[in-house]
Parts: C-alpha cells; structure tokens; sequence
C-alpha cells in the first residue's frame, strides 16, 4: 500500500483513495471533540459566510479567524472548549482559516476523507487502513499557505503507526514526515516550537497546545459522510465501519 504525506493542500492535488485530513492546532482535534462530546454531525464550510447560512436554534456555530471566535459564532476553535459544550445531538457548523479548507480540497477526488490528529491518530489510522484499497494519503493544512511543523510532525505519528500495521510504500513527503517525528521525542515539543503554536500565545490560547499534543486518547474519527450546499458533513465513524472500534 502506497503511504503519501502532502504538506500543504493545493488545487492540483488529487486522491485516489483515503486521506487523513490534518490540522492538529486545532480544527481536526476539535472536529474529534465535538463528536466525543454527542455531536449529531459536523458541517464543514469553506468560509464564514457559508458557515453562517446555516444558523439556526438547532445548530451551533464554531470557528476562528487569527485564532479567536467569530463574530456572531456561538463557540471559538478551542477542543477543550469543544469536549465540555452542550452540543449532544446538535448539528456543529465549522469554519476554520487552515482546516476546513483542508477538508475541502480533499473531498475533490478523493474516495474516503477523515479528520485526523495526534488526539485520535490511532483510531484515525486503524480506519484508514481498512478502508484504503491501494493509497493512504495524509493531507496537512499548514498555516495560512506555509507548511507546519505540528501538521508534518502529526503526519510522521500517523505514517509510523501504518507501518505497524502492515507493509507500506512510503513516498518522498511520508518520508520526511517521519524524519521529522524521530526528531522530536516529545510531542508537545515539536508543536509547541510551530508557528500555530506561537499564533494561539499570542491570542492567550496557549493551553490549547498541549491539549492537541495528546495522543491516542480518542477514538472518535470523524468521515465524510455526504454533502448540503456547500458544506461537507462528516459523522463519527460506526463500529464495524472499516474496523472503527
């Protein structure tokens, strides 16, 4: 099985089978929280627009622009905010300035799209394996157009665990991936040193960091799982739903 690791999403990338989705600062890890805290699905837009289009009584607005909640949105990009809110059996809109879009531009081609962190990455990863037929590739969000050390360091915990599971053909960017995950022993460290990192202290978000360093706590994987306007809907992968636990 061929393992691709792309490090930042661009129009002419296409898939062929599965991607993992990543933004582990923060839109992928909160996607996983809302989902563990009773969230019916999530709605990702593109922007914040199309995110608002869908405000209703039933619906709960989240999202961020330079790290901080929207005007008019009910919750910000935070997971820890996300894992306590009272979304169960709410519908979840999210837009966000790195992830979503991510999202995004992978449903264009691609057969299966998951929502992947360090948060979930075994859960995450166990599904992808199951259900790719001949690819699994990692899709990094990077920030606003730059590659991220966070995202790249997510991709090599990923890329590591899907050697343990069966042989793997690693391309160029899964190589470097988990180059860049040997080099850092500790998790926190590697995304405490990246640009999302320093953007998040700036705004007093900080402890949002070492929440998304946790690792394999989740087993909540968010799938997309359809379309409504311009917005993809993922639930929470089912037992049995390519071996989701």
């Amino acid at each position: 099985m061929r393992l691709r690791v792309d490090v930042l999403p661009t129009e002419e990338l296409a898939y062929a089978d599965v991607v993992l989705v990543v933004d582990v600062i923060r839109a992928t890890t909160t996607a996983a929280c809302f989902l563990e805290a009773g969230a019916e699905a999530l709605y990702l837009t593109a922007g914040l627009e199309a995110a608002r289009a869908f405000k209703d009584e039933d619906v709960v607005l989240s999202g961020e622009v330079g790290g901080l909640k929207p005007p008019g949105f009910d919750l910000g990009n935070s997971p820890r905010e996300a894992l306590e809110a009272p979304v169960g059996g709410k519908i979840v809109v999210m837009s966000t300035t790195n992830g979503t879009r991510a999202a995004h531009a992978a449903a264009r081609s691609a057969k299966h799209v998951l929502l992947a962190s360090l948060y979930n990455a075994h859960a995450a990863a166990r599904l992808a394996r199951e259900l790719a037929t001949e690819e699994v590739a990692i899709l990094c969000a990077g920030k606003e157009g730059r590659a991220g050390l966070d995202d790249l360091y997510t991709a090599g915990v990923l890329a590591e665990y899907l050697g343990l599971m069966g042989e793997v053909e690693p391309e160029d960017g899964a190589r470097i991936a988990l180059a860049v995950k040997r080099a850092y022993q500790d998790p926190l460290e590697a995304l405490s040193l990246s640009a999302a990192a320093a953007a998040l202290r700036g705004v007093g978000l900080e402890a949002d960091v070492p929440f998304c360093a946790q690792v394999a706590k989740s087993a909540a994987v968010p799938v997309l799982a359809g379309r409504v306007g311009e917005a993809l809907i993922f639930k929470r992968a089912q037992p049995g739903q390519g071996g989701a636990p």
